[in-house]
């Protein structure tokens, strides 16, 4: 009940932000926010499942770059192909780029392609029963594999910049205010709808078979339980939240390329979800919104120190804080509860 009275209330208190945030610090709550729907589709697989992905990266470029297929069209003349095409020669649309042309089509494809990639990336590494640390680097192998595609074939897909240059979106101009403030209502609204499909999940016995699967895959397997179809659901259901929110992030800043997914964006993922708490959805988007906020802060005033304050801070998480910063939360509340106070901090 507490938990629930808690969540409203942090969600009316979001929800107003654009009367007393300026719109710079919008922009990037909007982005952050974005960010920590895939964040809770992280925390899912790993802190319930135990399935430590470090390509989620994969899942977010696709469900950007298939809204920004449908941003670059809509952008370009009637009949034209978009601006990079013609630089590098082309005077033709390349047939799987013509679907993208409708709306319909653009946002669908968010969904359906980053689910499909993970189906079947699921199905076939898990049905070889593959886990741990292999599974992690094939997934990063994957990401590499995808940002460098995407690089090498520039004439496609805009090489390194990527896809950029939308000025509008369904009609509505990005770059205006009404726009910007509409983008961060419907990126908050998706956020708080993801938290309670990813909690449904968790609490339902789906989620507790995943949690056993994550103790225990073969204790699971004697029970009678085959762990393949669990697994591949779940990480179904991470990809399609880290598509969504490629999609929301490229609105939100107009671009989408594979530096915003390759093998670094994507370790830096799950960095967001260990500090703020594998195991709790709050902790997901919390760790998201302090990282990236801390980001934006010392990548201003120290840009070069920023990958040794995220790597220090991560160190000391894993090593001090393993519940991360909401598990800190829980145990002082718990102490607290039992009337032991945690002792003095040493002058």
């Amino acid at each position: 009940m507490r938990a629930g009275i808690a969540f409203a209330v942090v969600l009316v208190v979001a929800a107003l932000a654009p009367i007393y945030l300026p719109p710079y610090e919008l922009s990037l709550l909007a982005r952050f926010l974005a960010f920590a729907v895939l964040a809770l589709g992280i925390s899912l697989i790993w802190g319930t499942g135990g399935i430590l992905s470090l390509g989620q990266g994969v899942f977010f470029g696709l469900g950007g770059y298939a809204l920004a297929m449908h941003l670059k069209l809509a952008g370009a003349d009637p009949g034209a192909v978009p601006d990079f095409m013609q630089w590098s020669g082309l005077d033709t649309l390349p047939w799987w780029w013509a679907p993208f042309r409708s709306p319909v089509v653009a946002i669908a494809a968010v969904v359906l392609v980053p689910g499909a990639v993970a189906a079947a990336l699921a199905y076939l590494v898990f049905r070889r029963r593959v886990t741990g640390s292999y599974f992690a680097i094939i997934t990063q192998a994957l990401t590499l594999a995808g940002a460098t595609f995407i690089i090498s074939q520039q004439q496609f897909t805009g090489g390194f910049n990527g896809l950029t240059g939308f000025t509008s979106a369904f009609g509505f101009a990005l770059a205006d205010a009404r726009t910007q403030v509409a983008l961060y209502w419907i990126t908050l609204a998706v956020l708080a709808l993801a938290f309670v499909a990813t909690r449904a999940l968790q609490t339902s016995a789906f989620g507790k078979i995943l949690l056993a699967i994550r103790d225990g895959e073969n204790r699971v397997r004697f029970l009678g339980y085959d762990p393949l179809p669990f697994k591949v659901i779940a990480f179904v259901f991470a990809g399609v939240l880290a598509g969504i929110s490629g999609a929301l992030v490229t609105l939100d800043l107009g671009v989408i390329s594979p530096a915003m997914f390759g093998v670094v964006p994507s370790i830096e993922m799950v960095i967001w979800v260990a500090i703020g708490g594998r195991r709790s959805l709050a902790g997901a988007i919390v760790g998201t919104l302090v990282v990236n906020f801390g980001k934006d802060w010392v990548s201003s005033a120290f840009p070069e120190l920023w990958l040794y304050v995220v790597g220090a801070v991560f160190v000391l998480v894993v090593t001090i804080a393993p519940q991360g910063l909401v598990g800190l939360v829980t145990m002082r509340r718990r102490l607290l509860r039992v009337g032991v106070r945690p002792a003095p901090a040493l002058e």
